[in-house]
């Protein structure tokens, strides 16, 4: 077994650790870190398959912004996983058809798409110089596809104004302090001395003499 093959089986055993740990783990949160590790994995697969380009992408877009912007939304949301699991057994065999009939359909796909052609040596070695796949898909994008990379990047452009524009609105009970304010303050206008006349002094007041206490007769 060379170095490649048992790297794919190391990231093969662990992604489908990493996927049966989403479905079966307790804690909403650990099922989002499985999530993530998964993620992780099948990044490793896809390196060792030579398609850098999906392997980062997948790495920089799932890994760095949604799973984590998922993660912090599990933990501010108030998940009762009791009331969650409530009637498990009872949609438990429509769900396991339903799993059982994606697998076969997988299984089908992937044995029929890794049968061995019928094309000649000859045809499948005219083939272009070797190019890396993140450089072959630059090439493509920005060649080919210019126009609508660029109505695309508009597009997110504009959403991102808006998004900060809806964000940074005027509000009332905003407790935002303006910086040029603070700057330009003085002592001038924070202290203020008031002159006050002058009074006489009263008369101290006179100690009272304590009453007598009465006596009884016997």
């Amino acid at each position: 077994m060379d170095v490649p093959t048992g790297f794919f089986y190391l990231f093969s055993v662990v992604l489908l650790f990493a996927a049966f740990r989403v479905v079966t783990a307790r804690n909403p949160v650990h099922a989002v870190l499985f999530l993530m590790l998964a993620f992780s994995q099948a990044s490793g697969v896809w390196f060792l398959l030579q398609a850098e380009f999906l392997a980062i992408t997948l790495v920089l877009v799932y890994l760095g912004a949604v799973m984590v912007l998922f993660l912090f939304v599990v933990m501010m949301l108030d998940i009762h996983v009791d009331a969650l699991r409530e009637g498990f057994w009872k949609h438990f065999p429509l769900a396991a058809a339903l799993g059982a009939l994606v697998a076969l359909e997988m299984a089908a796909v992937l044995m029929g798409g890794f049968r061995v052609t019928d094309a000649p040596a000859a045809a499948l070695g005219q083939v272009a110089a070797p190019v890396s796949n993140a450089k072959a898909l630059g090439i493509l994008l920005y060649t080919d596809y210019l126009m609508p990379i660029q109505i695309g990047a508009v597009i997110l452009l504009v959403a991102m104004i808006t998004a900060i524009a809806l964000t940074l609105r005027e509000r009332k009970d905003s407790k935002a302090i303006n910086a040029s304010i603070q700057v330009r303050v003085r002592a001038a206008d924070r202290l203020s001395i008031v002159k006050v006349g002058v009074t006489q002094a009263g008369q101290a007041p006179q100690p009272v003499a304590p009453e007598a206490a009465p006596v009884e007769n016997k």
